[in-house]
């Protein structure tokens, strides 16, 4: 180490709690719940926990002050008052992974560790999503946990039946995700959970967290809800005149994630331009209406290790989520091929492809292409969407190989299961392709796009060349830091674990930074966090 600064502090304690070897500083530097001083002494320089200073006096020093730091929380970065509305332990959450990635297990080991975890509803059943409504509230009955409310643009009906689920078993945090405007829906189960306290003041219920990544998106999550939404609620008798009121008064959202670069939806935007456009945002927003409690700004998206949480926290994030690497972990809803998969990923393995739930819309979501033809077919079956108007137009040629290659059955049956399938869901939507080839065409084509995430899941054999794998950069950043670690193996992959050790890392960063800024020049070795087999 070396020191750049003038130094006109000493250090006062014994020297024998100094320590000059590389192993021991580190374990000093990691010791944050202990002031940190760097002292000089006989030319060698060292760092200790205890001791005290004092100003120096000329020729009266048992040793050089040269940098110190105070004692460091984990719980100090972020907002704290995500700890407090949340009663959770870090500014650290975990998002929903549709189809029940975000498993129950998942959530379950986090809420147990005080960790905010969102269970992956979006496209599951009723049934389905009210099962994990009733195991993870057994398991944890005061919380934390969230529910995912996925947008469903082209069927609503969907979206309410998620709403009333978590109305009827107060269900009070939901993380709604891909919305690309503000619908009764959600609006509805904010304003049902509000009221008034024995004060007059405004009690909150129904906890709403949005994960977005346009400011257009972002300004009306961040205002009041719209009168006329409301009126229609209080007029179908959804909620009363007083929620509709109150409703008028608060953000419809408590907190904004900000969503770059991930796996899934999502615009692949740079998240050092976005957070601060979103920032901007909700500081002119909070002007105007001055709520109580400002809207807080999280971020997701790339947040994989922890240099980059602590990157996200001093650009002024309130929080953090991670998405993609909890996939790879052992509870996560996801089959061990796919986890193996994941655990061998580097940052480039990834590419876009067509979604299922968006496909006539041309969106698109970030996948896995390592080990995987999928993103390949997908983006097949939209050109061929895209230049023909039915199943008919396509020639012989192109049919063949669809049956062949990447349906593996005939069209025809593949129609027959898809009426089965959509009958059940929305039955408008198979009488409308009846006279609609282009219809028909796009829900035969979603067979295959929804099936193939299905199949990733649940691990099905021979079909593991078209598994539909969610995935961001995060990921190969994520094994390269691991790297050599015993979280280098999908089977050591445990959810807390993970998030402990970012958290753990990023505040251990937090502070070498500052030794830094103070003069410090510290070898390269000190610069890093590698995560340890320990229990934080």
């Amino acid at each position: 180490m070396k020191f750049l600064g003038t130094s006109t502090q000493a250090w006062y304690g014994s020297l024998s709690s100094v320590a000059f070897d590389e192993a021991g500083i580190k374990a000093k530097l990691l010791n944050l719940a202990q002031p940190c001083y760097v002292v000089r002494s006989n030319n060698q320089i060292g760092v200790t926990n205890e001791g005290y200073t004092y100003t120096a006096d000329n020729g009266n020093r048992q040793a050089e002050l040269l940098a110190a730091t105070p004692p460091l929380s984990t719980k100090q970065l972020g907002d704290a008052s995500f700890l407090d509305f949340h009663q959770v332990k870090y500014a650290y959450a975990t998002g929903a992974m549709a189809h029940g990635i975000a498993s129950e297990e998942l959530a379950i080991a986090l809420g147990k560790a005080k960790i905010l975890s969102s269970f992956g509803a979006g496209g599951l059943s009723p049934a389905r999503v009210e099962s994990a409504i009733n195991r993870i509230q057994q398991a944890l009955p005061h919380g934390p946990y969230a529910f995912n409310l996925l947008h469903s643009p082209s069927e609503p009906a969907i979206e309410r039946r998620a709403v009333d689920l978590y109305l009827k078993y107060g269900v009070t945090t939901v993380e709604a995700s891909a919305f690309l405007d503000l619908t009764p829906n959600v609006v509805y189960y904010r304003a049902a959970g509000l009221g008034l306290d024995s004060h007059n003041q405004i009690t909150i219920k129904n906890k709403l967290i949005v994960k977005l990544s346009r400011k257009e998106i972002a300004i009306k999550f961040l205002q009041p809800a719209p009168t006329k939404i409301l009126k229609e609620l209080v007029a179908q008798n959804l909620i009363t005149e007083l929620q509709a009121t109150l409703a008028e008064k608060i953000p419809v959202a408590d907190d904004i994630t900000v969503e770059a670069d991930s796996g899934g939806h999502t615009d692949n935007r740079p998240l050092v331009c976005l957070l601060p456009s979103i920032l901007e945002l909700r500081d002119e927003i909070q002007e105007k209406y001055h709520y109580q409690q400002p809207v807080r700004v999280g971020v997701a998206g790339g947040i994989s290790t922890p240099q980059s949480a602590l990157a996200a926290f001093m650009m002024g994030a309130a929080y953090v989520v991670t998405g993609s690497i909890n996939q790879s972990c052992v509870e996560a809803g996801t089959s061990q091929h796919t986890k193996e998969l994941l655990a061998q990923a580097e940052m480039p393995d990834v590419m876009m492809a067509p979604a299922a739930d968006m496909f006539e819309m041309g969106v698109k979501l970030q996948v896995l292409k390592r080990g995987t033809l999928f993103p390949v077919r997908a983006q097949k079956l939209y050109e061929l969407y895209k230049n023909y108007d039915s199943i008919d137009d396509i020639p012989a040629v192109e049919r063949d190989k669809l049956e062949k290659q990447i349906f593996r059955r005939s069209l025809d049956a593949v129609w027959e299961d898809t009426v089965a399938y959509v009958s059940t869901r929305n039955p408008d939507k198979v009488r409308k392709a009846a006279n609609n080839p282009k219809l028909k065409m796009s829900l035969i084509f979603r067979w295959y796009l929804g099936l193939s995430s299905r199949w990733s899941n649940s691990g099905e054999k021979g079909r593991e060349i078209d598994y539909q794998i969610w995935c961001g950069p995060a990921m190969g950043s994520f094994n390269d830091w691991v790297k050599g670690s015993y979280l280098s193996e999908p089977s050591n992959r445990k959810v807390v674990d993970i998030a402990d050790h970012i958290m753990l890392g990023a505040a251990y960063l937090y502070r070498v930074q500052n030794l830094k800024l103070s003069g410090l020049q510290l070898p390269i070795s000190f610069s890093q966090y590698r995560p340890m087999l320990r229990n934080v």
